[in-house]
Formats: structure tokens, sequence, C-alpha cells
């Protein structure tokens, strides 16, 4: 029987992700170093596109922001600074699998692998659509019984991978258990589905959330070409249900690391009742290096902000470390060491990130004053390592030592 056509319906959408140069080639022109990459990357990190995402790539511009997000470029395979695939020490916060438990009250509860696309600088580049990371319905349940017996935790996010590629169904499962223990008193639900197919968040969708509130979602919108009508439809159909909706951006060189697109998104955010909420510095994951910006101009586009929109539109701009996530500002930022940005942490510690400034972004250096590193000071390892199937990652403190982790292949599907 023929596939019934209907491109607004989400799972019309997933069965028909792009993952082809010959499907790829229906919405833009791939460049040499795309088709180069395509195939240089496979194994290590997939690229699935939505049709709906799809479309919104400019089909000539290899620079295009959107398709940047997602169309593989060989300086992924290039040396960086760090092969770390787990910088945030997740796996070692994780008490039953795929539960992170790395703040006293909160955890973070990845419920799948999968995501309708895969975006190229990816936090979690280590599990996407890794098979090994996908959870049975009895994993599940182990990490419930693990909130269950932990009655400190009064905050579950929901994340991934993404969760609302779960069915209705499934998904109602999940959160029904959830909402049944007394003291978790806040649902999150981290998605970027309403950005990379709106279509999913359907009438039947927010009115089965509806039914178990307190729920909150964020939502990952990076660029102003993402704030489409069918975008701004699905944020309102969550606001109606009573869902709060929250953004959360990633600081990318060359995607929106310029003060005119930063304030043009968030105050087309705000437009939406979208609140913005945090600002992140790119991680130091193994192969992301070209979107990474120095903390320094990160700084300069909110005190650029700061006076000159509503207070609404701005953004909290933060670093995520395996202490905490940290307030870009001078409050915790202590100075430059060299390559390395040193910082007070939240539980009081010190962390030295590796953020060495690119040769165009010395005008920002300013921000920060030089500063010496201090010994022992807990970091992450800088070298000159290749994001591959076998990088290593590690945490040390300087002069220290440690184990090294192996990468997981990618070789995973849609199970859900």
């Amino acid at each position: 029987m023929q596939q019934e056509q209907n491109p607004t319906n989400w799972r019309w959408q997933m069965r028909n992700r792009i993952h082809t140069v010959e499907d790829l080639a229906q919405y833009i022109t791939p460049t040499e170093d795309e088709l180069q990459a395509i195939r240089a990357t496979e194994g290590i990190f997939r690229w699935n596109i939505t049709p709906y995402y799809a479309s919104l790539m400019d089909p000539h511009d290899p620079n295009c922001p959107i398709r940047q997000h997602v169309v593989p470029r060989m300086s992924e395979m290039a040396p960086d600074i760090v092969g770390v695939v787990d910088p945030l020490e997740e796996v070692a916060h994780s008490p039953v699998k795929n539960l992170i438990h790395n703040y006293k009250d909160r955890v973070a509860f990845c419920v799948t692998a999968e995501c309708a696309l895969y975006c190229r600088y990816c936090l979690r580049k280590r599990m996407v659509g890794d098979a090994d990371f996908f959870l049975n319905k009895a994993e599940l349940q182990d990490a419930i019984d693990y909130l269950a017996a932990h009655p400190e935790i009064r905050d579950v996010l929901l994340t991934g991978g993404d969760p609302l590629i779960f069915s209705d169904v499934n998904l109602e499962w999940l959160i029904s258990r959830l909402r049944a223990i007394p003291h978790l008193q806040i649902i999150r639900i981290g998605s970027r589905l309403p950005v990379t197919l709106p279509y999913r968040i359907t009438d039947e969708l927010v009115n089965m959330l509806a039914k178990y509130h307190p729920i909150w979602l964020n939502t990952h919108f990076n660029h102003p070409k993402e704030l489409t009508p069918e975008a701004q439809n699905a944020v309102d159909k969550l606001l109606r249900a009573g869902i709060p909706v929250g953004n959360q951006a990633v600081l990318l060189k060359g995607l929106n690391d310029d003060i005119t697109v930063i304030k043009e998104l968030c105050e087309k955010l705000i437009s939406y009742r979208l609140r913005p909420y945090y600002l992140y510095q790119a991680q130091l994951i193994g192969g992301t290096a070209t979107f990474r910006t120095s903390i320094e101009k990160g700084m300069a586009i909110m005190e650029a902000l700061q006076g000159n929109t509503s207070g609404y539109a701005i953004p909290k701009y933060v670093l995520d470390t395996p202490y905490g996530k940290v307030p870009m500002n001078r409050s915790y930022l202590i100075g430059r060491a060299g390559d390395y940005v040193v910082m007070r942490t939240p539980r009081e510690t010190l962390w030295a990130e590796p953020n060495p400034i690119p040769p165009d972004e010395e005008a920002y250096r300013r921000m920060l004053p030089e500063i010496p590193l201090p010994a022992g000071i807990a970091t992450i390892p800088i070298g000159a390592p290749t994001f591959v199937p076998t990088a290593t990652e590690n945490r040390l403190s300087i002069g220290g030592g440690g184990a090294f982790g192996k990468r997981q292949p990618n070789t995973g599907t849609n199970t859900q």
C-alpha cells in the first residue's frame, strides 16, 4: 500500500528523515566538503534531518545557519584541543542507566537516545543514536524506583535524546508514574521538537501533558530563522495548555555569535511569549571546535544586550561544568590564564575551562584580567586529539592523571 503523503504529520516526518546524499540533494546543493564529511563521519556521529527542518536550509549557501546545524563538515574531523565525549562526567553521576544525579535535589533523566535530527555540536554525541543507550521498560522502571527511593529529589528533567520522540501513550506511561511520586514537585521536559519538528506538538499531546501539572518545557531555538509560523503555533499550543516554555540557546561561532542576531532572536522569542532562559557557552565536545567562541566574546554580547532591549529578552549566559552551571559574569569569572578561563563554581571549587581565544576575537581579551593558572586546579586536559570512535576522555587536575574511557560506536536506530 502506498504511504500517505502528509508532511504536517510528525510520524510522516520521522519516517521520511533525510539520511542519504541523494535525499539531501533534493534540498541543497552539497559542497565537496559536506560530501566528504558525510563519508568521514560515518560510524562516528549520525546525521538525520527532518524534511521540515531541511526546508529551512538555504540550498546554495553552505554557511546558512540552519544548514551548519545539521549537515556534517570536515571541520568535525580536524584536530581539536580536546577529545572529550563526556565533559560533564554525566556517566560518573549516573546511579542507574541514563539517570544523571549531579545536583542533590534535581536529576536529568535521559529517557531515550533518539532525536528527530542530530545537531553537529551535540552535548551527548557519546549516546544519541546509539542503541546501547536506549532504555527498555524495565530500565525506565529502575530509574523511577530510584527517584521514588530518594525523597531529596524534587525536580526531574526528562531529556535524552528527545523525550517527545515517545508516542503519547509511552510518554504518559512514564509521566504518570513520575507524578505518582509524592516528593517530585516539578517535571520538566527538554525538547528541541518545537524547533525541528513542530508538528509533534499536537492537541492530543498537550492535553495529555496538562493532566500532570506542573509540567515545564525548555526548548532550543538558536537562530531567528528557526522561529517560523509552525514553531510559533507549537509554542502557542504548549502555553495554552498551561505549560511554561523557556529557551536554552547555545552560543555558536558563525551561527549566532553576533549581537544583532542574538538580540533579534531574544526579542522574537518574547514576542512568542517564550522566555529566553539560558545562553550556553558551547561545550568542549571533541570535534566541535568550529562552533566554539571565546568566553570573552559571549560576555561582550551580554554586555551589549544590557540596557538595549527588554529585561525579559536577556538570558543568563552560563557554562555547564562537572561542578554545576557557572554564570559567565565577573562574580564567578576570575580571569584568563593563557588558554584557560579560571572561574569559581557554585560549589566553591575552582575550574579552568580550556578556551583559547581565536585570532579573530583578540579584541575581546580585555574582558578578563590575565592571571597565572592556579596549581592543582581541576580542568580538562588539552592536546590535539581528533574526535574518532576511540577518542579518549578524562577530567584531571593540572599535573594529575586518570583513566580514559572509550567512545561507543553509533549503531542505533529508532526503536521507540
